[in-house]
């Protein structure tokens, strides 16, 4: 059974409001799919009867379960692997140039999800820094599911078959019970928080590196706009943007150059693109 109009017309617009998500028309399925779990959970018999029950007394925490469920949390080791490829080939021997003096990198893994992502750059750069260079990696998810799975730090066998090369599994994780777990040496120099990042963002220090991978395809061009905005605010001036491969700032910022990365394409502020740069688009 699908969800009546009016119960997905209720999701649809707590999820806009929460996330600014737009779920259309024809996700009806996808959303009852989600929110089974949740239904049960909680002890109702049905999505219907859990909808129902939360539109008549309203609950914030049951607000914020359907908010985690219908957060779309795909993720895999050094996925789609090009912008990896570009961060050794090409950011990190610029970026070891221009910050000799600090000797220091921070990256920002915004829509973390579990962690893969944020994990897969630490690996990068702990085997792609020259000796003597330090970094920081933030990880940031809207859900609180996905940053404490992330804290955690820990993956079955299923995760971590997902893209990660079985000589960095065996360096950088421990065997516990079924499950792979990140070495501390990993982790020490990675952190999670919750972050919404279509609200105003907190007060951070500026990064090096964000990548921004398959999050802004979800929102209207509006949000688009401001969530990129708010970005380039915690962007260093000579700092690199990733972006998904179906994602762009053309055409929604243009405060931002697309630039070739290799085999791939990264952003930067227009002021910042240096002469030799390869522009695309």
């Amino acid at each position: 059974m699908t969800l009546s109009q009016s119960d997905f017309a209720f999701v649809s617009a707590l999820v806009r409001r929460e996330a600014s998500i737009v779920l259309a028309p024809g996700k009806e399925y996808l959303v009852e799919a989600r929110l089974i779990p949740v239904a049960r959970q909680v002890g109702a018999a049905s999505v219907a009867e859990f909808l129902a029950n939360l539109q008549r007394r309203p609950n914030p925490a049951d607000q914020r379960r359907i908010v985690d469920a219908l957060t779309t949390n795909e993720t895999s080791w050094f996925r789609d692997r090009e912008p990896f490829t570009a961060l050794t080939d090409v950011v990190l021997p610029e970026l070891v140039k221009s910050r000799a003096g600090n000797r220091k990198i921070r990256l920002w893994s915004a829509a973390s999800s579990s962690g893969q992502e944020a994990y897969s750059l630490a690996i990068t750069l702990q085997e792609h820094l020259p000796a003597g260079w330090g970094y920081e990696i933030l990880g940031s998810d809207i859900s609180t599911e996905m940053v404490k799975r992330a804290e955690a730090a820990e993956y079955s066998q299923v995760e971590v078959n997902r893209g990660l090369p079985a000589a960095q599994l065996v360096q950088y994780f421990e065997r516990t019970g079924a499950h792979w777990r990140v070495t501390p040496g990993l982790r020490r120099n990675v952190s999670f928080r919750l972050m919404n990042l279509t609200a105003p963002l907190p007060t951070m220090p500026p990064f090096d590196v964000i990548f921004l991978r398959n999050v802004l395809i979800y929102f209207d061009v509006a949000t688009k706009k401001s969530v990129l905005r708010n970005v380039a605010r915690l962007l260093r001036p000579d700092g690199w943007l990733f972006l998904g491969a179906a994602e762009t700032t053309i055409g929604i910022d243009e405060n931002y150059e697309r630039v070739a990365a290799g085999r791939t394409s990264a952003y930067r502020v227009r002021s910042a693109v240096p002469a030799g740069a390869v522009k695309r688009g």
